[in-house]
């Protein structure tokens, strides 16, 4: 394949070309080579080669073997025709300048697409090597450099439709309202909000907007959107795997409008703004899977902050060993939820995924010859097996009033959102002891604090030695990106910490190899992909019980229990990076026990 600084034929790529260089080059045998070449020939259309190649799912031979991915073959090609390779990342792109540079139709004549763009140069992806013809037209019209980049062509041919889009509503919006100077980006995201007119919040450049927002906030693998709004401006934050990432900057008008529209879709009241409010909003992720967002609003100096919670559905499916469970903890936690009558406790702070092991553990034992009820606030996932029923304060109908009301409902499994408050714990309390299963959870960093809290609130040491079976406290982490992880061997890294101090006074094998993070297209560079769970699971047995009285430790029951088998969350972090799912660095922003032994 001829490099692209030398002069050659303008020509588009073929399918043979490409696959000739694959061959040459030992990744595709000549066999499929041909074989694909033969299927083209009998079923004719316009797809870029590389689409095609990519298709056929090939491993290249070696050791690991490389599966021949569209972005991969994208950027073989670049290196083979001596051209940069570009990665579009949407959140990225100045989407209102590079569609200035040229129009829709002109683009997508020439499968081209700006990506960025200043007073001096424009840098134009494109998927076809040996087509410069646009180049000498544009530069002349323009009178800016032009440096072409090789992309993957789905991806231009997809934002091609996407970014055009979105510059026609910021037109339309335009031409609807007051003129303004100073263009501004996604980041700023439309120039109508340099106006000081209301937009409506069913315009339909607003509508686009929010829908746009929600897709990449989808793909991106959003837990959450902050919509936060300024003095001047409305920021908006994604937070994913647990930590957030300013990704635009929205006129204040925007904003407003945009907030109005999804308080529409929630069924919230659009003109109250002076106090907090939640709702929620059904809808499908690009792919048609159904997803949930619930929604929270709060009067702040600037205006109404939104925040959307993104619930995925299938998250109550996942497996125990998905969540990060090990062996020896699905055993012990198994031991708790099996019984027939107690109360279980899961610990931790806000974002812990105490919901999500909650609702994972009530879908294991919601078969049909059971009564699950709950009572939440808010419901944190709506699940058909389940009988849901939602905190109303404005009614008086609180925690403990509805665990009063489940009671009467003939219920076999309770789950109480949270235990705030002596009078819920009692309700939970007689609740166990007249024979049902209650889950819950509270806010303490710790398995044993978890007791002395409820000591606290003010519950009888002798009922809680009757009905407490356990309590589990856990933390999420970031796991590493499956993808892009290196394995080195331990303590190479300068840095690297002691592993007996990290694990002291605990035994813990030291690994031969930890993984660090690398970062790739799949993870967006950070090194990590998802979370996983960090466990303490303290079982209530008789030498523990024995130490639950009115003047109650928690440091001599936190020592209780590291004698009878429970391992601190620390420990548990350190098997994960044992086994190559996280690294020190994560596992160290878990707080230790407040004293060890």
């Amino acid at each position: 394949m001829q490099n692209v600084a030398e002069a050659v034929t303008e020509h588009r790529l073929s399918l043979a070309e490409v696959l000739d260089e694959l061959v040459a080059d030992k990744l595709v045998s000549r066999a499929d080579a041909d074989k694909l070449i033969a299927e083209r020939r009998m079923h004719r259309g316009d797809h870029h080669p590389l689409v095609l190649i990519a298709d056929q799912k090939w491993l290249a031979p070696g050791s690991p073997q490389k599966l021949l991915s569209l972005e991969w073959l994208t950027e073989w090609l670049a290196g083979k025709t001596g051209m940069s390779y570009y990665h579009i990342d949407p959140l990225k792109i100045n989407f209102a300048a590079v569609t200035a540079v040229m129009s829709n139709q002109y683009a997508a004549r020439f499968k081209i697409l700006p990506v960025e763009v200043n007073t001096r140069e424009a840098v134009i992806a494109t998927s076809e090597p040996y087509i410069k013809e646009w180049e000498k037209e544009l530069s002349q019209m323009l009178r800016l450099e032009f440096r072409r980049v090789l992309a993957n062509p789905n991806d231009i041919s997809r934002y091609q439709v996407e970014f055009y889009n979105l510059a026609r509503s910021i037109k339309g919006a335009d031409r609807s309202g007051d003129k303004s100077s100073g263009i501004g980006n996604f980041e700023q995201l439309v120039e109508l909000g340099k106006t000081n007119r209301q937009l409506d919040a069913n315009d339909q450049h607003i509508v686009h907007v929010v829908d746009w927002l929600w897709q990449y906030a989808f793909e991106q693998r959003a837990s959450d959107i902050h919509m936060e709004p300024r003095r001047d401006v409305g920021i908006v934050r994604f937070r994913i795997d647990g930590t957030l990432h300013e990704v635009y900057r929205i006129p204040m008008a925007v904003m407003t409008a945009m907030t109005s529209r999804i308080k529409i879709l929630g069924r919230m009241d659009v003109v109250e703004k002076r106090r907090p409010q939640d709702g929620r909003i059904k809808t499908r992720t690009a792919e048609g899977l159904e997803t949930e967002l619930r929604l929270s609003t709060l009067p702040t100096t600037f205006g109404e902050k939104l925040v959307m919670r993104v619930f995925d559905p299938e998250v109550i499916m996942k497996d125990f060993t998905d969540l990060g469970f090990s062996e020896d903890d699905k055993a012990r936690w198994n031991t708790m939820t099996r019984s027939p009558n107690g109360i279980i406790l899961v610990t931790g702070p806000t974002g812990s995924g105490k919901t999500t092991t909650l609702y994972s553990t009530l879908k294991t034992l919601a078969t049909p010859e059971v009564n699950v009820c709950t009572i939440e606030d808010p419901i944190e996932m709506i699940e058909p097996a389940f009988n849901q029923m939602q905190v109303l304060s404005s009614i008086d109908l609180g925690f403990a009033a509805g665990v009063r009301a489940l009671m009467r409902q003939d219920p076999d499994i309770i789950m109480v959102g949270e235990i705030r408050d002596m009078e819920t714990a009692e309700m939970a309390i007689q609740a166990a002891l007249t024979g049902h299963l209650v889950l819950s959870t509270l806010h303490t960093n710790d398995a044993a604090s978890a007791i002395t809290r409820l000591l606290d609130l003010g519950a009888p040491p002798y009922l809680l030695n009757s009905t407490i079976l356990g309590v589990m406290a856990q933390r999420l982490v970031r796991a590493l990106c499956p993808h892009c992880k290196q394995k080195v061997p331990f303590g190479q890294r300068a840095g690297d910490m002691d592993w007996g101090e990290f694990v002291a006074p605990w035994k813990a094998k030291r690994p031969e190899h930890v993984y660090l993070p690398v970062g790739c297209l799949e993870c967006r560079n950070t090194g990590y992909m998802g979370r996983v769970g960090l466990y303490e699971i303290l079982l209530m047995t008789s030498a523990i019980k024995n130490l639950i009285h009115a003047a109650a430790d928690s440091v001599k029951i936190r020592e209780q229990g590291y004698k009878e088998g429970m391992r601190p969350l620390r420990i548990s972090g350190a098997m994960k990076v044992a086994m190559g799912l996280t690294t020190f660095e994560e596992v160290l922003k878990v707080p230790p026990p407040p004293t060890q032994s």
